[in-house]
């Protein structure tokens, strides 16, 4: 099955239109397979694009709004295309059942869930509670993106996600640069070829500098650290980068390649 946009460049031996929808939950992860046991390759958070090209037995197979990812996750996660004003701008925030700080809470959500608020007071008043000003952006604001970055140190390691509950190192990558406004491919592999432009080897390191490693890739908070989700600490941790090749040394290139997003 393909996109029938791609009807006159591919051969597919069906073709369908995408059904544009958003995820209703707090998170979803996107799987590579139409099973909750499956792999998953991805994640979602509210209010984000998924297309829809088939459903099968409760699962639907599409593509990602944001960078075109690919795979499947749960119908009942999915509601239709809605507005959104705002973002959450923290690794989590707290849905109020009333425009109280001391109101029960009714809802966690991620960093870059997106919904439609309106101001009451110093909170967003949500179809599903308040959400404190704080806590969110409107969608057009900007942020460099290492300040996002640092604001998810901490944040547990998860392979495929992109905050919700945890985080992966090109998830990293990804949400840093969407809240800078810059549109990232999802995979390290795909960022190395894809994103700002390469660095000489002997080109002194700036921060937000991409340094890439095999199936890893991070970003310099300053001339000598660097800010990555990894699997060694479990979360978003800063350390020296001379401590991340030394953990490469058996690698035959530990650094792959650097490069600077403008």
């Amino acid at each position: 099955m393909a996109d029938i946009a791609l009807a006159q460049h591919l051969f597919a031996p069906h073709y369908a239109a995408a059904t544009r929808c958003h995820v209703t939950a707090a998170s979803c992860p996107i799987f590579a397979e139409p099973s909750s046991t499956a792999r998953a390759v991805s994640q979602l958070v509210l209010g984000e694009g998924f297309d829809i090209f088939d459903v099968v037995a409760g699962w639907a197979w599409g593509r990602c709004a944001h960078d075109d990812y690919v795979g499947y996750l749960p119908v009942a996660r999915l509601g239709p295309i809605a507005d959104a004003s705002h973002r959450i701008a923290v690794p989590s925030a707290l849905v109020f059942a009333s425009p109280d700080i001391k109101a029960p809470v009714l809802a966690h959500w991620p960093i870059g869930a997106r919904f439609a608020g309106t101001e009451n007071g110093a909170f967003l008043e949500t179809e599903a509670g308040f959400v404190h000003m704080r806590h969110a952006l409107p969608l057009d604001a900007r942020r460099d993106l290492l300040a996002t970055a640092t604001a998810l140190i901490g944040q547990p390691y998860l392979w495929g996600g992109r905050g919700g509950g945890g985080i992966d190192c090109s998830g990293l990558v990804q949400v840093a640069c969407d809240f800078a406004g810059i549109a990232a491919p999802r995979d390290s592999d795909m960022q190395r070829e894809g994103l700002g432009t390469k660095l000489d080897p002997d080109a002194p390191a700036l921060p937000g500098d991409l340094v890439f490693f095999p199936g890893h890739v991070g970003l310099m908070l300053d001339e000598t650290r660097l800010i990555h989700a990894n699997a060694f600490a479990m979360a978003v941790a800063v350390e020296p980068l001379v401590d991340v090749v030394a953990r490469l040394h058996q690698e035959p290139a530990p650094i792959l390649k650097r490069r600077r997003i403008a």
